[in-house]
Formats: C-alpha cells, structure tokens, sequence
C-alpha cells in the first residue's frame, strides 16, 4: 500500500458492498487503516481535525467494513461497507446527496444489517437492543403478538393499518431471525430448495 510520502495518507473510496454505489471518500493513514480492519468500523484520518475518527461515532452511522481492495497503482483504497443510516453528515445516503436503496430487496439487507449492529452493539436507547436483551422467549412472544395482530387487521378495511402491521411483523421476524443467529437469505434458500 503506498502512502503519500508528504502526508502518510492514502484515499479511501467507500462504496455500499450491496448497492454500490459510491457513498463518500476520505483519508486513511496507517493507523486509521489498521483499526478499520481491527475494529470492522470504517476509520479515517480528519485532515480538519488532525486526528483519527471512526464514522459514525458521534451519529451512530456507522460503515461496517466488507471488503477492502487496492487500486492497480496501489495508491487508492476501495473499501465496501454496509452502512448503518446515512453516511453524510448532512444526513443523505451518500455525499453526493443520492438515495442508497436501489430495491425494495436492498433494503431489507440495510435493515439486516442495523439489526446485526444492534446485536454486536447493544445501545441502551435503542428499541431492537431491548428486544435482544430480553431473550428469545420474549422476541418469539412478541412475533406471535404482530402476526395476530395482522390477522386481525386483515378482517378490516384499513389498508395503512394492514401495511403497519405488517410491517411490524417482517421486522420483529427479522429481529427473531437474527437472535437464532440465522438471515432472510437463510430462509430464501429453503424457499428456493422447494420450488
């Protein structure tokens, strides 16, 4: 890897692993290179600030490195990251002020992964946390309560309320997943084997 010579710095272009599109470049020196691959968390060198800083430690949109990659000359990082919520700090999906989710299916792989960071990173404020600290017991129960719930509003005529809990239901099912240590692609390769 060849860092500058004048500032020991490299470019690191972030791209989403899932989506690809390009969500911000920064600076990595040796340091901040070092603790992405320690840590998972997407770190650089602030040439504002004149220090290393992890995205998102401050927000909580984080870039949980994938991959990483040199370019041919060995002067520029490609990094893939999925990130958690946006990743400018104007609070776009990406620094050139674009939308991320290129599919319905690209966004239950985000919310995947918020889930997973929830997991890995218990956050006291955080609703899904809460949910793994209970145990499985208590998120199974809760899958039970939202599919009931569903099949109730299914009887009525309120489409936003059937849409609500549905909603409802695929994430706390997301949540369940997860807590058995298992994902939505898990459950589509069954699906796949029996079609």
């Amino acid at each position: 890897m060849k860092f500058d010579k004048n500032t020991g710095l490299i470019p690191a272009i972030i791209q989403d692993v899932i989506t690809h599109k390009v969500l911000m470049m920064g600076y990595m020196n040796q340091e901040s290179f070092d603790l992405t691959i320690e840590t998972g968390k997407v770190t650089f060198w602030s040439r504002s600030q004149n220090k290393i800083w992890t995205k998102g430690e401050t927000s909580g949109n984080f870039l949980q490195l994938k991959k990483w990659a040199l370019d041919c000359d060995e002067d520029t990082l490609l990094i893939q990251a999925s990130p958690i919520g946006p990743t400018c700090h104007t609070g776009s999906d990406t620094c050139w002020n674009e939308s991320n989710c290129t599919s319905n299916a690209d966004f239950l792989d985000y919310l995947e992964d918020i889930i997973n960071d929830r997991y890995e990173n218990r956050s006291e404020g955080s609703y899904t946390s809460s949910l793994f600290d209970k145990g499985t017991n208590k998120i199974a129960q809760k899958v039970g309560e939202e599919a009931v719930e569903l099949v109730i509003e299914s009887k009525d005529e309120n489409d936003e309320l059937f849409l609500g809990e549905a909603a409802d239901l695929l994430f706390h099912y997301l949540v369940l997943l997860k807590d058995r240590d298992m994902s939505l692609s898990d459950v589509i390769k069954v699906l796949k084997k029996r079609h």
